[in-house]
């Protein structure tokens, strides 16, 4: 979200979490880091590369449907921020469609500022430290956010982690040809 940003670094990596339910997890005596309550997913096929902002928009609408929560209800989102002047306003303009007057009240960062854009690895990784920022009550940074966009005017978080009550948390992820999945977590 910088204004002189030009573009992800590729990186490599991976993320997998055990999902289970609940009641399963608590005989068994597991660790329990967050619950995954919420699922959206959409297809907008506007174009292979460029984004619209409409199907961002739907994914996560239908994401907190799913969940049974208020938008007002989300304090952190990890975006699928991948530090194209496209790509950022895309979806800082989806998250403010989605959220409304919430989207100034809470934060939004981006990972892979700090792990280059891993392609098909990136959602199951950054769903990690989606969960790892609800179970440690700390927002990770976005780095190398020095000249504010401002056509990107969210909270995204620049360059110091800081810890913050995380109750409920949203992961974005946008494919390229317009396939989008946002998940909802909630700390347990």
């Amino acid at each position: 979200w910088d204004k002189d940003r030009d573009g992800f670094v590729l990186g490599e990596g991976a993320g997998v979490m055990m999902l289970e339910e609940y009641e399963s997890a608590k005989a068994r005596g597991a660790r329990i880091y967050a619950e995954l309550i919420g699922f959206g997913m959409s297809g907008d096929a506007f174009h292979m590369t460029a984004p619209n902002t409409d199907g961002p928009r739907r994914c996560m609408v239908a994401a907190i449907k799913d969940a049974g929560i208020n938008p007002d209800e989300v304090q952190y989102l990890n975006a699928h921020g991948t530090s194209t002047p496209l790509g950022d306003k895309n979806e800082t303009d989806a998250v403010k469609l989605a959220f409304g007057d919430h989207a100034y009240k809470m934060v939004v960062n981006s990972t892979k500022s700090m792990t280059g854009h891993l392609l098909g690895g990136a959602g199951g990784l950054e769903s990690v430290f989606t969960v790892l920022a609800i179970h440690n009550q700390i927002s990770p940074p976005t780095i190398n956010i020095f000249n504010q966009d401002p056509e990107c005017d969210l909270d995204y978080v620049a360059n110091t982690a800081r810890d913050m009550k995380i109750d409920v948390a949203v992961k974005n992820n946008f494919g390229f040809g317009g396939t989008n999945g946002t998940l909802v977590f909630r700390r347990v």
